[in-house]
């Protein structure tokens, strides 16, 4: 699985509470940028934990069924929400901005299942 993630830091914005938000959310890996923050790391482990801990699995598998395309999903979370530890994905735009997340993976489904594992039978 590889995570690329992505956010914008805009002249209102300070960068280490853009670069907080993403590591609220995604705390490993290396981040490199000034105005456009980006994030490249292998684990989704705190993800998962948010999905799961506030029981939004069904709404997360939706929004990363969505964003599939071939072998990645991409999605976009919200900034203001990251930076106090909390997930709210964002479909549309904000007056902030997002932070856009792209996962790759050969097998993007068994990632989608270990993310965001549907709680109805199919």
């Amino acid at each position: 699985m590889i995570i690329a993630v992505h956010a914008e830091c805009y002249p209102t914005e300070e960068r280490e509470k853009v670069s907080q938000a993403i590591r609220n959310i995604f705390p490993k890996g290396d981040m490199i940028g000034e105005d456009h923050l980006i994030l490249m790391c292998d684990s989704g482990e705190r993800l998962r934990e948010l999905i799961w801990d506030t029981q939004i699995r069904d709404s997360a598998r939706s929004v990363l069924l969505k964003g599939k395309n071939g072998n990645s999903t991409t999605f976009a979370l919200n900034k203001q929400a990251a930076f106090v530890g909390k997930i709210s994905f964002q479909d549309g735009s904000s007056a902030l901005g997002s932070i856009r997340v792209t996962i790759t993976d050969d097998n993007i489904e068994n990632v989608i299942d270990y993310l965001a594992e549907s709680t109805t039978e199919d």
